[in-house]
């Protein structure tokens, strides 16, 4: 998949539950302009909340933002590996490992 492509479940979703992705999507919006934190910042947040909760698609999803914002692949993995103390290896090195199937794109 190209990283600029949104994921076919995403896809599916949007097209059988319209209403509830634009909900999904304005909440997002909102919560984005409630604070002083730029939109690079803010994913880089997400990602580690992502790879917290061990979520491959949201891991995907912010990887593919953050490229798109101008992050450095560095610096996507370093948010990451900062978080072996908080979430251990094993929840780092999955998350890791699905940064790095948009990262190799």
């Amino acid at each position: 998949m190209d990283p600029k492509e949104v994921p076919q479940w995403y896809q599916i979703l949007k097209e059988k539950y319209p209403g509830y992705i634009e909900a999904l999507n304005e909440l997002g919006a909102s919560a984005r302009k409630e604070g002083p934190l730029d939109a690079k910042t803010g994913h880089l947040i997400q990602l580690a909340g992502a790879a917290a909760c061990r979520s491959e698609g949201a891991v995907h999803s912010h990887t593919r933002q953050l490229l798109e914002l101008g992050a450095s692949p560095e610096e996507i993995n370093h948010a990451v590996i900062l978080l072996t103390s908080t979430i251990g290896f094993p929840a780092v090195s999955a998350a890791l490992s699905w940064a790095n199937d948009i990262l190799e794109k």
